[in-house]
């Protein structure tokens, strides 16, 4: 098949999808050319059968800021002419769904089929915000097939839309030998066997929803109990709040800021523990990522968390800012080498049975060709 993505290009869950879905489909000899306003993160090569497209934004003095979904559309119609397209695959509902089947009328001649994949917040925040409603509605309207992450984004999709399709729910998913225990560890972090010293983790775009001075305010109680640091990966608005919570608790010294990081993997070899203190995780790829490299996680039980994170077995949840209730559960796991063993074989174990990308890609292709027939 031919298929082209469309993602947002920056770290994010979506984009991370986005990108390894291409990849593992050209590694199935389908052809996959990527759409977007710069290199995916993870793009990191262009391996045989993948081909990336930029999409060039022009200046034009009527317009204060130049309609990205227009620029998008056009390109999505000279890629697919010129890739003789089958498939956009789009990841997120606004501006790509209605990018897509803008593209899809114009070039009427290749009876080109969208597909959109919800994240998330392009359903949890369009659903608050009713200027955005219609177009989003119309998104999944008129999407020849329209997936979801989790089931808790499939119900929160029913009830926040007027949705007459069937939605079909598609787990992310993970590359277990990319996150084996053979994976080198980063240079710039020792890893996890340090005897002396705990580290634990937190990985996001560092936005508001993320609390990522909550995750400061865990490993400051963390810290009265056991010798430990945090490592924070990723970067945004927050990252001077996470900086000001450690100094206002004494515990800046002890916290260290990676930056954005484009191999995760790498870094996750280094953390005992991974911290997702989220107001809301549509499924929680981080966790994912973290538990397939054997690290456990404690985080919110929110959104579709539970459904990745098995309570008390691969990690524990606790309610949004339960600050101490999550320092209690990291104390926890890691109290003796024999529990935090347990832990870690137990979030390697979930992940790679439940989460492996050899079964979940298929779904997408079937998927596919379902539209397709």
């Amino acid at each position: 098949m031919r298929i082209g993505i469309t993602c947002y290009p920056t770290h994010g869950g979506s984009g991370v999808v986005a990108t390894e879905l291409g990849k593992h489909l050209a590694a199935r000899d389908h052809e996959v050319a990527f759409i977007s306003y710069s290199t995916p993160l993870r793009l990191y090569e262009l391996p045989p059968h993948i081909s990336f497209h930029e999409v060039e934004i022009q200046e034009y003095p009527l317009l204060k800021n130049f309609p990205y979904t227009l620029a998008l559309a056009s390109k999505m119609v000279d890629v697919a002419r010129m890739k003789q397209l089958q498939i956009l695959h789009v990841h997120y509902a606004i501006p790509f769904s209605i990018a897509a089947i803008l593209a899809r009328q114009i070039a009427v001649e290749l009876n080109l089929k969208v597909v959109t994949t919800l994240h998330g917040t392009d359903v949890t925040l369009v659903g608050n915000n009713p200027s955005f409603r219609p177009v989003t509605e119309l998104a999944i309207a008129q999407s020849d097939a329209v997936t979801v992450v989790s089931n808790f984004l499939k119900e929160e999709t029913y009830r926040q839309f007027q949705v007459g399709k069937e939605i079909d729910m598609v787990y992310n998913f993970i590359d277990p030998e990319r996150h084996g225990y053979a994976s080198p560890p980063s240079p710039c972090l020792p890893p996890r066997d340090c005897p002396n010293q705990f580290t634990l983790m937190h990985i996001s775009n560092f936005r508001s929803v993320k609390r990522v001075a909550d995750v400061v305010r865990i490993f400051a109680r963390f810290v009265e109990q056991r010798n430990a640091r945090l490592v924070l990966i990723g970067d945004g608005p927050d990252s001077g709040l996470a900086l000001r919570t450690a100094q206002e608790l004494g515990v800046a010294d002890r916290v260290k800021f990676m930056g954005v990081v484009d191999r995760i993997a790498p870094m996750l070899q280094a953390a005992n523990l991974l911290l997702l203190p989220s107001e809301t995780e549509s499924f929680g790829l981080v966790a994912l990522e973290a538990m397939a490299s054997g690290v456990p996680v404690v985080a919110s039980n929110v959104g579709g968390l539970p459904e990745v994170v098995e309570h008390g077995v691969s990690g524990y949840l606790a309610p949004v800012g339960d600050v101490e209730q999550m320092a209690a559960y990291a104390l926890k796991i890691l109290e003796d080498c024999n529990t935090c063993r347990a832990f870690s074989n137990a979030a390697r174990k979930r992940a790679v049975e439940y989460f492996d990308y050899r079964d979940i890609v298929p779904q997408y292709e079937a998927i596919y060709e379902r539209i397709l027939q």
